[in-house]
């Protein structure tokens, strides 16, 4: 039995290492241009290249999505842009386009079909299949029984296993083209669903009846957010080969506690079996960065009331308080670069890929690069000397329950 890939969201080049830090095989990432998350960071040409480098020195994947809906005036430049990715040589492209698919495929580049495509059945997979492509990313909307026999063509199958969810089908929507001219499938989506609304539906009678679920309104439209970490065993059961986290634009916190969760809870399914969802850890951690009420969404048949009413996210119940930039073994210190205020004699939890994770520091000692003493670590980015037994490494982050 394979190990799936972990498949992490790359907004910019220091989430890119947070990623692989933390355990992703692969990220996928956008370029300033043809990518449906225009508004996260994204990566110039030279970064790209960059990137694409530094991740195949480390023995990783990266993929590149140029997932809009493309115009007559994009065919050209796309391209010229899939003539470019095929010299810096990645690992794949994701595409929804029908059009943008067959000009990748006349490069040496592997297509991966986004989600946005819609994919449903084992008939349209065949489809893709002949026409070269190497992996379908699949629908949301799909039960894993159906993502079963879908697997069943001799084809890659990728599946979304953790993240937000539009709550229109596979992400087509018009929302934010209607309410504030950005258009969700050219990559500006504002993210219009997760506002609050009161809606009104018109009865028999001819009067308006007001949909809301306290005097606040609802967020009728606000989905729930993704979350499979109990079911490792089903999705590879069901031949997905490749397990994706959702979050271009989240932060470096919530990529770090994520992948760490699903990078642990993979690795202890192929080690003891299903056993390792009585293990609370996994799920406990998922919890300690923002997110929306989870749901198992589609995948055991009929929607598991995706909306979410109440809320449009949950903060967590830990707090990312700073990065560690290195650690000074002979002097005892690790450097530190402060993102929330914290103070002497408060407790820090540690969360990193190595034995250390989860392990507790009480503050007892700080000095800025002054070496001066610092009781209120209060200035952002201000970079510190924690003084700790404990070996901390570069990449690892200290965190705080609220």
């Amino acid at each position: 039995m394979t190990k799936p890939e972990l498949l992490a969201p790359a907004g910019d080049f220091e989430k890119l290492k947070t990623a692989f830090y933390f355990g992703a095989d692969a990220v996928y990432v956008g370029g300033k241009e043809f990518s449906l998350r225009a508004l996260a960071g994204n990566f110039t040409n030279e970064e790209l290249e960059e990137a694409t480098k530094y991740t195949h020195e480390i023995g990783k994947k990266i993929y590149v999505t140029v997932n809009i809906f493309a115009r007559n005036t994009d065919l050209e430049k796309a391209d010229e842009y899939f003539a470019f990715l095929e010299k810096i040589g990645v690992d794949g492209v994701i595409i929804s386009d029908l059009g943008l698919i067959s000009i990748a495929l006349k490069r040496n580049l592997n297509v991966n079909v986004s989600t946005q495509a819609s994919i449903l059945n084992k008939a349209t997979v065949q489809i893709y299949k002949d026409l070269g492509v190497k992996r379908v990313i699949l629908a949301r909307e799909l039960s894993l029984k159906e993502v079963k026999e879908i697997s069943s063509v001799d084809i890659e199958v990728e599946t979304f296993i953790h993240g937000a969810m539009c709550i229109s089908y596979s992400g087509r929507c018009l929302l934010s083209n209607y309410l504030t001219g950005r258009d969700s499938n050219r990559g500006a989506c504002v993210q219009a669903c997760r506002w609050e609304y009161s809606i009104r539906e018109k009865n028999t009678d001819g009067e308006y009846l007001e949909i809301e679920e306290d005097d606040k309104g609802t967020y009728i439209l606000n989905s729930k957010d993704l979350n499979l970490i109990d079911y490792i065993g089903d999705l590879v059961d069901a031949g997905v080969v490749s397990f994706k986290i959702e979050g271009r634009m989240k932060s470096d916190y919530y990529l770090a506690t994520v992948i760490n969760a699903y990078r642990r809870a993979i690795d202890a399914y192929f080690r003891e079996g299903e056993v390792y969802k009585e293990n609370p850890l996994y799920m406990t951690e998922l919890k300690k960065t923002a997110h929306r009420c989870f749901t198992t969404a589609y995948a055991f048949g009929e929607n598991d009331k995706t909306v979410n009413y109440d809320d449009s996210q949950s903060k967590g119940t830990h707090k990312f308080m700073a990065k560690v930039l290195d650690f000074n073994e002979k002097e005892g210190y690790a450097l530190i670069e402060m993102r929330n205020r914290f103070k002497k004699g408060e407790v820090l939890e540690v969360l990193s890929p190595n034995d250390t994770f989860n392990k507790q520091i009480v503050i007892e000692k700080m000095l800025n690069l002054k070496d001066e003493e610092v009781l209120d670590a209060k200035f952002v980015q201000e970079k510190l000397k924690l003084f700790t037994d404990i070996k901390l490494q570069k990449g690892d982050m200290l965190r705080k329950e609220f």
